[in-house]
């Protein structure tokens, strides 16, 4: 006789389907077997769980798209990847290969770009730090440098007058817009007349050429009027100085911060419901664009540094369910084997997540947990989900920014990165972790 099974107290669980708000959608799940035509299961046999997996025809897809729409608009259009979203070589290379340049906000980011074969003239280098040591070899191989304080711009001048140079920049400013903070801490002030102060510091010094403006809004901003608030005072910037000061500007740089299909914790509809279209985007800035008092064949370039609405629908977390438990509250738990170390985002994003197989049974309230040893250590918070078995997988989709270059060595390994192409090939464009790797970089102090 095989033994009775373990006491477990008896609940009452709550069923859920249908509608019963009239905004909401239909409670529904299918499983996610393949990926781009490629089966989950060949992918776990092949490089292991917890796998990233991207998709090229995504990554090509949207910025296609996102130039397209842009380019029907406004006649000069120049996309710059931003390497901190993700700077893996295969992922970078994707963009280049479309025509983007790159935008970099350190001396690691930009010999990324430089060792993947980006001219230094197509490279935009923003952020506030710039030792001179990065200054010493940026400005003199032409890199634009986006200005972001008194202090940097001094610096650039006596570098260029060491070199013999007068290197191209731009300022980055800040601005107020209506339902965005404002990122005061980057660039110069536009309303307090600091920005204007800094085009007059950069004119009565003669050592630099001014080539640009550049304002970051924020991240994911969900509201495109925001970008036409930005681009109008920009655009009103712009003619002042070309009225006052003669200067025609060779590009307008608008930054990033477009929404992905991803949705907030904090948002009420989800993110395929929320998130604007690129044309939206794209009307709301080229409006403004359209006010600049430039002749024709002197338009500023548009500069897009458009990051995780390019790159976060393509990627996709696959993650192996290690346990299942019934926490006090009655809700049931997941334990898989991918956490916060490695989907770092989960810690802001609602991630849609999904079975990598056939399921049955009834949905009930279900919270995620990563393997860490921390409390904190949750991927996803309560969601109606099946229940699964130990070994089954699970996919968390729209996880391609920022994950891979905010991950964290703690407590595991970080997995593999797999990239499939358009026509179904697939091949790993960052290794699995292992002892060797992690152990890399370390040297035992001599007198142990």
């Amino acid at each position: 006789m095989s033994p009775l099974p373990a006491y477990e107290r008896p609940l009452i669980i709550r069923h859920e389907s249908g509608l019963m708000n009239k905004f909401s959608r239909v409670q529904s799940m299918r499983p996610m077997t393949h990926l781009d035509g490629v089966a989950v299961a060949e992918l776990m046999e092949t490089y292991g769980s917890p796998l990233f997996v991207f998709s090229e025809k995504t990554l090509v897809e949207r910025y296609r798209e996102l130039r397209d729409v842009f380019s029907l608009r406004y006649p000069k259009v120049r996309i710059a990847w931003s390497y901190k979203t993700n700077y893996l070589d295969s992922i970078a290379r994707v963009f280049h290969k479309e025509g983007a340049w790159a935008e970099v906000v350190s001396m690691f980011e930009w010999e990324k770009a430089r060792n993947l074969g980006v001219p230094a003239e197509q490279i935009h280098f923003n952020g506030p730090y710039k030792p001179k040591a990065v200054l010493d070899e940026v400005l003199p191989a032409g890199t634009i440098i986006h200005i972001d304080h008194f202090d940097e711009l001094a610096a650039a001048e006596r570098v260029a007058v060491e070199k013999g140079i007068r290197p191209k920049v731009a300022i980055r400013i800040n601005l107020t817009a209506d339902g965005t903070p404002q990122w005061s801490r980057f660039g110069f002030n536009l309303e307090n007349g600091q920005a204007h102060d800094a085009v007059m510091r950069i004119l009565t010094g003669d050592r630099l050429e001014l080539t640009g403006l550049h304002c970051h809004l924020g991240t994911f901003i969900l509201d495109p009027d925001a970008y036409r608030q930005s681009a109008t005072k920009m655009v009103d910037f712009a003619n002042r100085l070309r009225q006052e000061q003669g200067i025609t500007l060779s590009f307008v740089d608008v930054g990033g911060g477009f929404a992905s299909h991803n949705t907030l914790k904090a948002q009420y509809l989800p993110g395929d419901q929320a998130t604007p279209s690129f044309s939206r985007y794209a009307e709301a800035i080229s409006d403004a664009l359209g006010k600049l008092n430039y002749p024709p064949r002197e338009m500023p370039t548009l500069v897009l540094e458009t990051g995780r609405a390019l790159v976060d629908d393509a990627g996709y977390l696959i993650a192996t369910v290690q346990a299942n438990k019934r926490l006090p509250d009655g809700r049931r738990a997941l334990i898989v084997d991918a956490g916060v170390n490695v989907l770092f985002t989960s810690f802001w994003y609602k991630h849609d997540v999904v079975p990598a197989q056939e399921f049955r049974g009834v949905f009930e309230p279900t919270i995620l947990y990563g393997p860490l040893c921390m409390n904190i250590d949750v991927v996803r918070d309560t969601l109606l989900f099946p229940p699964l078995n130990v070994g089954d997988q699970i996919v968390f989709r729209t996880v391609g920014a920022y994950n891979v270059t905010q991950w964290m060595q703690f407590i595991t390994y970080r997995p593999a990165v797999v990239l499939i192409s358009q026509n179904g090939q697939h091949a790993a464009i960052r290794k699995r972790e292992d002892l060797e790797i992690v152990r890399g970089p370390e040297q035992m102090a001599p007198w142990l």
